[in-house]
């Protein structure tokens, strides 16, 4: 009896199992046809997962994922591939790319990102904004961007700076090797807490700093997130019903912000506080969307819209500056004569503008416009661009169809890394930024903060920081490699952006006068 009832139970499990297996794959293959009906070439999909079966486990970088599928076609402006079941349109071509995102912008209005604002707070921020709400907030963000905003920056930044500084000469006295990543990282958190927020944060001398911790963990993906981004993708409609979050964001980190930043919008509302910075842009916004009668849009409006962007401005405006700032270091500690150069344009620049860091000094340092592009290049924090078509597009030239909905996938990293467009990639080289070589190449293949209408936000921004912290830091040190140099790099396998795996250590020289 026992005997039979295992044997019976065995059974149904196992009946359950290959009912189970067989709908998944029938399921999640049932898109498979998707690019051989439009005839156009992609790589071929495995069961359930499509092509980025390591991509989604963690076991490759999403980087490596989409290089294989780009170089896998070489003469086609565009190729067919599958994240799990979802079909996603890569675009190769570089004039493809720049007429999509400039000139026939209104397609392809939306990153395609799907994300519930009623259960992620960030699909309210700008990133992830659609249609005329992301229209509306845009218009209204961008005034805290403009060029007599930003020239207020200059001495807050230049102090931060000053801070990191002292931070390195007193560390350089102690060790020879010095880890950058986190040091420029809280440097880049002090800066967009002042001079966005009004808060004088100190994470330079608190390495433990809750902001910094935060920063860190805003878009860092758990095990539990890959798996509801898997479930997502497979059955979108029971993650709508249930609810569930399936971006990486860590919600802890999520509420700590909201805090923060309610707080600051309160504190200065209560008692009319007024400044020059991005808060005071977002409270503009808050007033003329949220509380204003005057506001007649279609579009509503509320606090955690403007908090969300807060969230995302923070966020983004200290993390990609990090990343960027300590590559440029790490490139510049390998190169001797590109770093003495970048010194010597410095110095001479200081000498024409007597000493003064003011924009006209900043817009003058052409050769350290030449290795940010190339840091950009080298190492692109933003690995691919995503967009969703909002209509459908004719391709110009082609019979394909792009039909509304369609996921669209440009990948930055891949194009950067061309040999076509950029001979031997891998090499760190500014002169491929003189104007002479930037009008070899086709519209399209320098892409670090996106283009057109829905280019990055905070651009010039992030760009004045960069050279405001290269300054002072190659006027006060030689950068040069130390036991704990990591050649080459190991970059992270996780999703998000490019970052080192083991830190970056470098030695810091005091330059004496």
């Amino acid at each position: 009896m026992i005997s039979y009832l295992i044997n019976l139970m065995f059974d149904n499990i196992l009946l359950s199992l290959i009912i189970v297996c067989t709908f998944l794959y029938y399921y999640t293959t049932s898109t498979y046809d998707t690019w051989r009906k439009l005839n156009v070439p992609y790589a071929k999909p495995v069961p359930i997962f499509g092509n980025i079966f390591k991509m989604f486990t963690g076991l490759e970088h999403q980087v490596d994922a989409f290089g294989r599928i780009y170089q896998q076609f070489p003469n086609d402006k565009f190729c067919g591939f599958y994240q799990m079941s979802t079909p996603f349109l890569m675009i190769r071509d570089p004039e493809l790319i720049n007429t999509m995102i400039i000139k026939d912008f209104s397609y392809f209005t939306d990153h395609g990102i799907d994300m519930n604002p009623s259960v992620n707070v960030m699909a309210r921020s700008l990133f992830f904004a659609t249609g005329q709400k992301w229209k509306i907030m845009r218009q209204k963000l961008s005034p805290g961007f403009t060029s007599g905003k930003l020239k207020g920056t200059h001495e807050q930044i230049r102090e931060c700076s000053d801070q990191l500084t002292n931070c390195i000469h007193d560390k350089s006295k102690e060790t020879d090797g010095i880890e950058v990543y986190e040091l420029v990282g809280n440097l880049a958190t002090d800066v967009i807490g002042t001079c966005a927020f009004g808060m004088k944060l100190d994470t330079i001398n608190n390495d433990n700093s809750s902001f910094r911790q935060n920063v860190k963990k805003v878009f860092k993906p758990s095990g539990k997130v890959i798996f509801l981004q898997i479930l997502g993708v497979l059955f979108p409609k029971i993650i709508k019903i249930l609810r569930l979050q399936t971006s990486p964001v860590d919600v802890n980190a999520i509420n700590f912000f909201h805090s923060v930043f309610r707080e600051v919008i309160e504190y200065r509302t209560k008692n009319d506080v007024v400044r020059n910075d991005l808060t005071q842009t977002l409270m503009k916004a808050r007033q003329d969307l949220v509380i204003s009668s005057d506001y007649k849009g279609e579009e509503k409006y509320c606090e955690l819209d403007i908090i969300a962007n807060a969230m995302l401005l923070f966020t983004a405006g200290s993390e990609t500056v990090t990343a960027t700032a300590s590559f440029c270091f790490y490139e510049l500690a390998l190169h001797k004569d590109i770093q003495d150069r970048l010194r010597a344009e410095i110095i001479s620049s200081k000498i024409k503008y007597g000493g003064q860091l003011n924009n006209e000094f900043l817009e003058d340092l052409h050769y350290a416009d030449m290795v940010l592009d190339e840091t950009h290049r080298k190492y692109t924090i933003i690995t691919a661009l995503l967009r969703g078509a909002t209509q459908d597009y004719d391709v110009p030239g082609e019979s394909l169809t792009i039909e509304k909905g369609q996921k669209i996938l440009i990948p930055i990293y891949s194009i950067h890394h061309d040999p076509k467009y950029y001979p031997n990639p891998d090499t760190f080289d500014p002169e491929r930024f003189t104007a002479e070589e930037k009008s070899k190449r086709p519209n399209g293949t320098f892409l670090p903060f996106g283009d057109g209408p829905r280019h990055c936000i905070g651009k010039r921004f992030a760009e004045l920081e960069l050279k405001i912290i290269l300054t002072k830091i190659l006027s006060k040190f030689e950068i040069s490699p130390c036991e704990k140099t990591e050649i080459p790099l190991q970059m992270k396998k996780e999703r998000g952006i490019t970052s080192p795996r083991n830190g970056i250590w470098l030695n810091f020289k005091p330059i004496v006068d």
